[in-house]
């Protein structure tokens, strides 16, 4: 249930909301128990955790979406809330523009028609050849999700939670999401992810949600970097109390195993607390075990070819673009190349002209027939999705074979996590960090010389990812890795081929991530400063009187003279609220009142900054009028 137990306040910093002891379970499994917590204005919270902690429900139920089993909600009146999901819902046959203003009170109100031009711009949405009014329906992915999150932020929140932002979007995005989220100080930020970079990168306060955990949360106050010390404190000292607990109740059980005298009705309280006591180490035990999964890739057997994969001169290009030419490589044992780009860059066509399922425009490429290619793909297609986890494994009888040796087949499903009830579960109804787990279990049980590997990070956890650092560290056959998680994909390859998008299709290999991210930025202020000094000219050609005869008759779209006729009006009544808080400033009660002072500051800078940006759209507007 929502219920305001607070009101706004003056303070600097302000609780938007509070939970206090909230559980959530699901049939006989328990998500988290008796948690409590704060998110604050000004905080930027990373929500970690392994996979099936309770991360995606806590948000629900934060948005209102879901309700807790039990524990108190209390919500801050001041408290607007934006919530992107992890897969975002947007209705085809929308245009941009209607996608966004249909979310506000009055899709017809000048200033929520500025506020959607002000977000297309600053989200980059003009960039698709129809710009505003380009169909939702027709957008990729990541550009979906971009939409989605303008708009979440016409609700103007002041709170915005984030389910898994970066999850399919490519790297050039996510930088930009990052430099968006620790740009933007007004408002909160509540995100779940597992993207280490990102969480380094935006995040100031790092919560970590995992029953194995004191009290089922850790909360660290500090960037990532500070969280992982925090919890290897708070986990070396949970450790020292099992131990300490053990070593009492070894004592206890001795005590008890004496015979009679211990079992006196006088001494039925020391009984109670030596059963107590194997409890409470039982559960610490429980906490405190590591779980991995347990994987291992088998090299291809026999002699190991010292030539794989090799590319001499390959160029593809579809329906006359240039997807990447003249790119020559050679792939052998140990390699560890890393494929990085936008997305529709050719990431994904490269990887099919290897396993041979795409011809090369010119060029050779050649694969050694004597090899073996494992392949993850990005969307899982191999998983039949009807099938039992069971029946994925193992199609027939009850063993798999393993590096030549039988294995029962449950017991190498338990190895990834996987219990009795999930095995005879349809693979449809396992979420997407667990059919990447199933996926990777497959694979395992086919030896490779070569293992291509399409976005395997999606919805794991971090525990699961550094195994399967571990894993590919030890496997002595090439990887090829495509991965937004710059983190593991630094940490798994020595080699990064970049594709650049630019009209002769080159790709640019590089030692590592970094240097590439530098050398990407600074190419991206080059083409920023090539572009504003074009706009520039635009504007002032836009503004020049028209010349006789010109044949330019660009008119105003029927949403632009909606607001151009209410943009003068609009502008006068902003004018009007920033000269009240203006006269407010100057009076002596709020000049020696701090907070209040802060407050109106900053409104007043807010407003100054609107008035600015609807004069500019105006001129804007007039400008096409006359043109």
């Amino acid at each position: 249930m929502r219920t305001v137990l607070f009101a706004d306040t003056f303070d600097a910093v302000a609780t938007l909301i509070s939970a206090f002891q909230i559980s959530k379970s699901f049939a006989s499994k328990n998500l988290f128990q008796s948690i409590s917590f704060a998110i604050d204005t000004e905080q930027k919270i990373g929500l970690v955790g392994p996979n099936g902690a309770g991360k995606s429900t806590l948000l629900k139920i934060l948005s209102g979406t879901m309700k807790p089993d039990s524990g108190k909600l209390s919500f801050s009146n001041s408290l607007r809330l934006g919530y992107l999901e992890q897969k975002p819902q947007l209705t085809p046959g929308k245009s941009i523009y209607e996608t966004l203003v249909e979310v506000t009170g009055d899709p017809y109100d000048g200033v929520n028609i500025a506020h959607a031009f002000e977000l297309i711009t600053k989200l980059s949405l003009d960039e698709m050849a129809e710009g505003e009014n380009t169909d939702v329906g027709t957008l990729s992915g990541g550009w979906q999700k971009r939409v989605a999150l303008a708009r979440e932020l016409m609700k103007r929140p002041t709170l915005l939670m984030l389910d898994e932002p970066t999850n399919h979007l490519d790297i050039q995005s996510i930088l930009w999401l990052e430099d968006f989220i620790s740009n933007e100080n007004q408002i909160s930020f509540f995100i779940v992810t597992h993207d280490r970079a990102f969480l380094q990168n935006t995040c100031n306060a790092i919560f970590d949600l995992d029953p194995r955990n004191p009290d089922g949360l850790i909360k660290s106050y500090g960037d990532y970097a500070k969280y992982l010390e925090t919890k290897q404190m708070l986990l070396d000292s949970q450790r020292r109390l099992e131990e300490k607990k053990r070593n009492t109740m070894l004592i206890e059980k001795a005590w008890l195993a004496r015979g009679p005298q211990a079992r006196l009705t006088k001494q039925k309280a020391r009984q109670n607390r030596a059963h107590e006591l194997i409890d409470e180490v039982k559960n610490l035990e429980n906490k405190n075990q590591l779980r991995k999964a347990d994987f291992d890739f088998s090299a291809g057997t026999g002699n190991t070819p010292k030539r794989l994969v090799e590319l001499t001169k390959v160029s593809k290009s579809f329906t006359g673009r240039n997807l990447f030419s003249d790119l020559s490589g050679l792939v052998r044992p140990k390699a560890r190349i890393g494929l990085l780009g936008a997305n529709g860059c050719g990431k994904s066509t490269l990887i099919k002209l290897m396993l041979g399922k795409e011809q090369a425009t010119s060029g050779e490429v050649f694969v050694n027939p004597d090899i073996q290619i494992n392949y993850f793909e990005q969307g899982k297609e191999t998983l039949n999705q009807n099938a039992t986890v069971l029946k994925v494994i193992c199609p027939e009888g009850d063993y798999v074979h393993l590096a030549g040796s039988p294995v029962f087949a449950r017991s190498y499903l338990s190895r990834f996590h996987f219990n009795g009830f999930q095995m005879d579960m349809p693979v449809s109804k396992l979420s997407g960090g667990e059919q990447s787990r199933l996926l990777l279990a497959k694979l395992m049980l086919t030896s490779a010389h070569v293992l291509i590997l399409d976005e395997p990070t999606n919805d794991l956890d971090v525990e699961t990812l550094d195994v399967l650092s571990e894993c590919l560290a030890d496997y002595p056959g090439a990887v090829i890795l495509v991965s937004h998680d710059r983190f593991f994909l630094d940490q798994n390859s020595n080699e990064l081929w970049a594709f650049t998008e630019n009209e002769k299709g080159e790709i640019i290999k590089f030692a590592d991530y970094y240097q590439w991210e530098t050398w990407y930025r600074q190419e991206g202020e080059e083409n920023r400063r090539a572009g504003k000094a074009a706009t520039e000219a635009a504007l002032k050609q836009a503004q020049a009187p028209a010349k006789t005869g010109s044949s330019s008759n660009k008119k105003l779209s029927y949403k632009e003279t909606l607001e151009y006729e209410n943009i003068e009006k609009n502008i006068a009544i902003k004018e009007e609220e920033l000269t009240k808080v203006q006269s407010a400033l100057a009076l002596p009660e709020n000049q020696a009142n701090y907070s209040k002072l802060q407050e109106l500051t900053s409104l007043s800078a807010s407003l100054e900054a609107e008035v600015a940006q609807m004069y500019e759209r105006w001129q804007l507007l007039e400008a096409k009028t006359k043109s």
